[in-house]
């Protein structure tokens, strides 16, 4: 199934939104119009509602450099963002969040404090109107108005669950600058927001079909539910295990719809995430983009490597040679897993279709191009992984989840961002089974887990490597839970869950009995501007 014209036509709108709401434009007026004769059909009212969901993309994926992605990514286990020769040192901002040294006046913090406010302004401002709206007026049912406005508020609620696993203790704005200066409600109040709003709200969407791709749907509803209760114990102080297992169920049995018929694990290790990733059936909620509509996806800025290596993949994208893997969380993976071999660039690099080796740029200039698992200059009598500051242009393996496809490929850069999809369901029950049973796997368990891990052993290995209720252990759990979603904004906050974030070590971050650092602080900018903000516990100066 190619993409539908419906998505072609929501990806252009959303390239046009985010065009003009980029642009400074002097402003003439040819006509009146306000929020009370703005709105004339069903149309203009989905307009409203997707425009935070363009600006939600500067956040939550690694489309900017200052957003959740990039602070639950890079203060974890699995990336990092060294420096590599003269590349890379930034402030040291990219070695403090891997060292967990961050302080309360992080630049990045604070573009992501306003980033992910901002898109609550944007949703509250659609919500206000579009509740004024008379169904009537524009022929429109009332069912279909409030499944509108529901869309909206779960959005909301989503934005709140993010906001919250960042700093805990923010404000609860519901309302265009009112009020003005609104103050810290404690992460447990938070928390029974997003919960209300997500309960009052979720059976008023839509099930999820290929016309609401990329937009709030019922199936979305209920994987943000199972999120939010899988987390409940850290986000609330209460644990909620049987509350994740019934929504992590209602996406499994396809209470919700599904993209493409039938919901299933897709057996295909790159379908959630090559450049026709609409058509997988684990695929739950994702960011539609699409190149021929002028809004095409490619990763290439933070992940890929310098300009060598368009020719490589035979893209037209060059990147600044970014993120690398963690060497640890490299070598969690066996050699026999097919993860390994499909996910990660690594080892001698060749221009596509070719035998012809491509050459380095900087410390190899002119030397055929070798990424190594390991980060450290490569000087006479030097040994180990090195730290953040030892890199060079090849360190690390790197990102190759997401495929562009090469450029005489028909749907190149036709690939959309996943943020849900059903394996996290698998991997949500399994871990909430585990809780209820002392941390102790029973068969169903197992089967869950194995029913993902499966898809990438071959049939001789797999008797190996299968796990049984000794095997998997929460440890473990949380192993192939970094094995399965490497690469997709998710790692700190199951570090935090598991109890590690601080007192776990990998390559050369060491642990730490600092257990304020499972929050962020509120950046000192906004506690400038808003003197009703309370700073978290651990920052007071």
């Amino acid at each position: 199934m190619k993409k539908t014209k419906i998505m072609k036509r929501l990806s252009a709108v959303l390239a046009l939104i985010l065009t003009f709401s980029c642009t400074d434009l002097e402003e003439t007026t040819y006509s009146e119009l306000s929020e009370s004769n703005f709105y004339n059909n069903e149309l203009e009212l989905i307009q409203a509602t997707l425009r935070p969901f363009t600006h939600m993309q500067a956040w939550l994926s690694w489309s900017g450099q200052n957003g959740y992605y990039y602070h639950n990514e890079l203060s974890a286990d699995q990336t990092a963002w060294p420096q590599k020769g003269r590349h890379g040192y930034d402030n040291a901002d990219h070695i403090r969040q891997h060292y967990h040294t961050w302080t309360d006046q992080e630049g990045r913090l604070n573009n992501a404090w306003k980033l992910m406010f901002t898109g609550l302004g944007y949703i509250n401002s659609a919500i206000e109107s579009i509740e004024e709206v008379d169904p009537e007026s524009i022929n429109v049912t009332q069912i279909e108005l409030e499944s509108i406005i529901a869309e909206s508020k779960v959005l909301r609620a989503y934005h709140y669950m993010k906001i919250m696993d960042m700093w805990g203790n923010v404000p609860i704005v519901t309302k265009v600058g009112i009020p003005t200066n609104p103050e810290t409600v404690s992460r447990e109040e938070v928390f029974a927001f997003i919960e209300q709003e997500l309960l009052e709200n979720v059976e008023k969407l839509q099930v999820l079909s290929p016309q609401l791709l990329g937009r709030m749907s019922r199936a979305v509803g209920y994987a943000i539910l199972s999120e939010l209760y899988l987390n409940a114990e850290v986000w609330s102080g209460v644990p909620r295990w049987e509350d994740c297992i019934t929504y992590s169920d209602k996406v499994m049995n396809g209470e919700g719809g599904s993209l493409t018929g039938t919901i299933a694990l897709d057996q295909d290790p790159l379908g959630p995430f090559n450049n026709t990733n609409e058509d997988s059936p684990e695929n739950i909620f994702q960011f539609p983009f699409s190149r021929v509509n002028g809004f095409g996806y490619h990763w290439g800025s933070f992940y890929m490597g310098f300009s060598n290596m368009t020719a490589a993949l035979d893209v037209n994208f060059s990147g600044n040679n970014a993120f690398v893997v963690v060497p640890s969380a490299f070598d969690a993976y066996k050699e026999n897993d097919i993860r390994k071999q499909e996910w990660f660039l690594f080892g001698p690099q060749y221009k596509y279709g070719t035998d012809q080796p491509i050459l380095g740029s900087e410390e190899y200039n002119g030397q055929p191009f070798i990424y190594v698992n390991n980060i450290r200059r490569n000087t006479e009598g030097q040994t180990g992984e090195g730290s953040m500051t030892d890199g060079e242009e090849n360190s690390g393996a790197r990102f190759f989840k997401y495929r562009s496809g090469t450029q005489d490929d028909p749907n190149y850069l036709e690939g959309d961002y996943v943020v849900y999809r059903l394996t996290e369901m698998y991997f949500n029950k399994a871990e909430a089974i585990m809780r209820l049973n002392n941390g102790v796997a029973n068969a169903e368990a197992v089967t869950l887990i194995n029913d993902s891990k499966s898809r990438y052993f071959s049939p001789e290995d797999w008797m190996t490597e299968k796990y049984n209720t000794s095997s998997l252990t929460l440890e473990e759990l949380l192993a192939e839970r970094g094995r399965e979603f490497i690469f997709e904004g998710k790692r700190r906050t199951d570090l935090i869950r598991f109890g590690v974030f601080t007192t776990g070590s990998w390559w050369d971050h060491q642990p730490s009995s600092d257990s304020h650092l499972n929050i962020y602080p509120i950046p000192f900018n906004q506690l400038q501007a808003n003197p009703n903000l309370v700073q978290n516990p651990g920052y007071n100066n």
